[in-house]
């Protein structure tokens, strides 16, 4: 008798992107050919925590073509359950098209950079109303979201937050990154919809959490981001936390990375988590990059993973820094490895060959 398959207790929605690269570090204005493969936030933490062994599934639509379709096998191919996405046809979505970026990775003094043409995407143009989100997460007992789809379209941020509200109702852990993009949307315009989002967050991660807060009573005087380096101590980096977390009682969990450029090459990583009223420092990583994409997605993922495995906050934290490190190693946008134990055995700063 077939063993019965289990529901995944994990799901996530956004935008997948098709990513362009020229190869060798070249200059786009100088590329002859482009490297290819598929990437977006919430599509990278879906891909890195199904290959930590995490039942996983991601939501999103994308267009009923090879492109689309593609993008479907490569999130099967690393074992994410792809059964609520949609595939529309060009009468659900007049441009029916799937977003691309294109990435010039940086070298030595030159930062890398990213063109985006993701604008009228299926997913952005898609009728949400059609999405019953009860029904979408049903048999799920987590949900992530992030702060880059809603910038898409406002059919987008409604059902971000329709999403938000159904996961508090049935009583889901809820996970959000900020995740600003100014080419989206202005940092007001993030930060309104985002306090709006805040009151249905268990877990807030990201780079700058703090762009998040707003102090409606002071008209945006208090508002911590204009106090806050962005190399905070751990003094610095509670003062933080406290706030946001006296303004909102139901969040149990604040989490950021502080990264420090060294050059386009190498970078160094550390990372601040608050929970239980208190905030732990991790250690810190230096270390050389191949692919800087995707870092704080599988920083997000590393944080997850190691919630759902019951770390200690001081093993929770130094394994998400060492998830995000290892990944900077890989190319691509997602983090691909599976043996858990290679990426603890860094969280403790342990370089031996695995044998």
């Amino acid at each position: 008798m077939p063993e019965e398959k289990r529901k995944p207790r994990f799901i996530t929605f956004g935008e997948v992107m098709l990513r362009l690269t020229p190869p060798d570090y070249e200059l786009i204005r100088a590329a002859s050919s482009f490297e290819a493969c598929y990437g977006g936030s919430e599509a990278n933490i879906a891909v890195s925590l199904a290959n930590l062994g995490i039942d996983t599934a991601f939501f999103s639509v994308l267009p009923d073509n090879a492109l689309g379709k593609n993008v479907v096998r490569m999130l099967r191919s690393n074992q994410v359950c792809c059964d609520p996405v949609i595939l529309s046809t060009p009468e659900e979505t007049p441009t029916h098209r799937l977003g691309t970026y294109y990435l010039e990775t940086g070298f030595g003094i030159r930062p890398s950079k990213v063109i985006y043409d993701r604008k009228h995407s299926a997913v952005s143009e898609y009728d949400f109303s059609k999405v019953d989100p009860h029904r979408l997460l049903e048999g799920y007992d987590w949900l992530h979201l992030g702060g880059i789809c809603p910038a898409l379209s406002p059919g987008c941020a409604d059902f971000t937050l329709r999403c938000l509200k159904a996961a508090r109702e049935r009583g889901m852990t809820v996970s959000f990154d900020g995740n600003f993009r100014s080419a989206l949307w202005s940092w007001e315009e993030a930060r309104d919809f985002c306090t709006r989002c805040l009151p249905y967050i268990d877990m807030l991660f990201g780079i700058e959490p703090y762009h998040l807060w707003r102090d409606d009573q002071d008209h945006g005087k208090g508002d911590v981001k204009d106090d806050l380096p962005l190399q905070p101590d751990l003094e610095e980096q509670e003062k933080v936390f406290r706030a946001f977390a006296g303004k909102y009682p139901n969040l149990r969990c604040i989490a950021r990375h502080v990264r420090y450029v060294h050059s386009a090459a190498e970078n160094s990583l550390k990372a601040y988590l608050w929970v239980q009223g208190k905030t732990y420092e991790s250690k810190q990583f230096t270390f050389r990059i191949l692919d800087r994409v995707g870092g704080g997605d599988a920083f997000d993922a590393g944080l997850i993973y190691a919630m759902m495995a019951g770390y200690t906050p001081e093993d929770t934290i130094n394994f998400a820094v060492a998830a995000s490190a290892v990944k900077h190693t890989i190319r691509g946008d997602a983090n691909l490895t599976e043996d858990v134990e290679s990426i603890r055995s860094l969280m403790n700063q342990n370089f031996e060959i695995r044998r």
